[in-house]
């Protein structure tokens, strides 16, 4: 639209992605803070009344289960911050229910995992769920499943989930709120440190220093960072404020730092599966197989692979490994581990002929491969 700033993009679209964290809506103690609920919900509320479709990304779970376990702090082990979820998402998806219906609104509570969203099926239905949920006027309240993760629970306090859920719903724009009011090139609480207004591309983060997660979250600046990166690298642009400021930042006022978004629209499912997966083993490619799935983008072969490190499942996500050792990308393996060493080097035509003609397919489809760049 001609003359609208690009912050004034956020204050005129028509779905939004909303994530807010902990701290900014529990005490220290693990106790949800109601007033604070509330003004949140008070300002998606209003922007709901003009239309706007909303998918509130929200932490808090673990949190809110502190108090009622009787935990001062949150816990270090899984077992107990699983418990915590589970005692701890009741309690906030209650309070949202409450404060939302003030207005009439109605909430859908939508638990998801990493793991989930990498499968092609499960991340179809999450997506149908999400749209259709929209569609009857519901605001889905998007957390991660804490209680069953267990490598994800440290996903990054829901961060990357809210722009992977961003771009798995094209969203117009990812407002994350925090307990800081933007990205500063330093400490904010240093006099020397500076707002950045603006980020346009990875040359304005140099020389930035990003401070890690509080007592309550597990976030932090670092995880807000890598939120952004991945959102507008879908084409989704971000802003990154304090919750005290999101009336301000859903009309497109100058809080916080806006992240201009870029080209680039990868396939969802491709990007869940740079940014939301860690591999469950590793396969080491021959020079002549790296060219053809970094180079060529073709399907990964037998022939092509010289080793195979950890235990994994067909289905699962393993790292692609150039001859000097380097992660060059990561695919959904059609085989488990114990089954690719009898493969290795070998023609897909000789393994049928030999072990029947299941064995006549690669090892990892190209459709299932994606590139990480940033490991060139």
């Amino acid at each position: 639209m001609a003359g609208v700033t690009p912050r004034g993009l956020v204050g005129s679209a028509s779905r939004l992605v909303v994530k807010v964290g902990s701290s900014s809506l529990t005490t220290a103690s693990g106790v949800i803070d109601v007033d604070r609920v509330d003004a949140l919900v008070d300002v998606l509320a209003a922007r709901r009344r003009t239309g706007t479709q909303i998918v509130l990304v929200s932490s808090g779970a673990i949190a809110a289960g502190l108090g009622p376990l009787g935990l001062a702090a949150r816990p270090r082990d899984l077992a107990t911050q699983q418990a915590a979820a589970s005692v701890g998402q009741g309690v906030l998806v209650a309070r949202y229910t409450s404060s939302f219906a003030r207005y009439g609104l109605r909430v859908g509570q939508v638990l998801l995992t990493a793991d989930d969203m990498m499968r092609r099926s499960h991340h179809r239905n999450a997506q149908r769920t999400l749209a259709r949920l929209l569609e009857l006027g519901i605001v889905p309240v998007v957390n991660e499943n804490d209680t069953v993760a267990t490598d994800e629970i440290r996903f990054g306090d829901n961060d990357r989930l809210a722009a992977l859920v961003a771009h798995l719903i094209h969203a117009d724009a990812l407002v994350l709120l925090s307990d800081v009011d933007a990205l500063y090139t330093g400490d904010p609480r240093k006099p020397e440190s500076r707002r950045l207004a603006e980020i346009t591309g990875p040359a304005d983060l140099v020389g930035v220093e990003l401070g890690r997660s509080g007592a309550v979250g597990t976030g932090g600046m670092i995880t807000k960072v890598q939120a952004a990166r991945i959102a507008t690298g879908a084409g989704v642009p971000v802003v990154l404020t304090a919750a005290a400021h999101a009336a301000q930042a859903l009309a497109g006022a100058d809080v916080g730092t806006y992240f201009h978004p870029g080209g680039r629209h990868p396939g969802t499912r491709l990007l869940w599966l740079a940014h939301a997966t860690t591999g469950r083993g590793r396969l080491h490619l021959d020079s002549g197989a790296v060219e053809a799935v970094v180079g060529r983008r073709k399907s990964l072969l037998p022939a092509g692979v010289t080793a195979v490190e950890g235990d994994f499942a067909a289905g699962d996500p393993v790292d692609l490994c150039a001859p000097v050792g380097r992660v060059v990308a990561r695919g959904l393996v059609n085989f488990d581990a114990g089954e690719i060493p009898d493969l290795l080097g070998r023609s897909t035509r000789e393994l049928a002929t030999e072990l029947g003609p299941e064995y006549e397919r690669e090892l990892i489809h190209r459709d299932d491969i994606v590139i990480l760049e940033a490991h060139h």
